[in-house]
């Protein structure tokens, strides 16, 4: 799920084809990486942020430190 669209890519593919209806399913397939990434993220971080609650509840310092460095690094992608 690793693609890195660029406005230059979508021109050239959009300029390579002229046809509108391939133009407009590379948009879409465009669209719907970034919709599915956007939801895989909310989910991690809300998945995350339950296992942060749990790890306070128990008093497991250890895997707070881990579960919140975890939830860092997807907050900065």
């Amino acid at each position: 799920m690793e693609n890195n669209y660029s406005y230059a890519e979508f021109l050239k593919a959009v300029g390579k084809n002229s046809s509108s209806l391939q133009a407009e399913k590379l948009l879409n397939d465009i669209y719907m990486d970034l919709f599915l990434k956007h939801i895989h993220r909310e989910q991690t971080k809300k998945r995350l942020l339950t296992l942060i609650d749990l790890a306070l509840d128990e008093k497991n310092e250890s895997a707070f430190v881990e579960l919140t460095d975890e939830l860092m690094r997807v907050e900065e992608k």
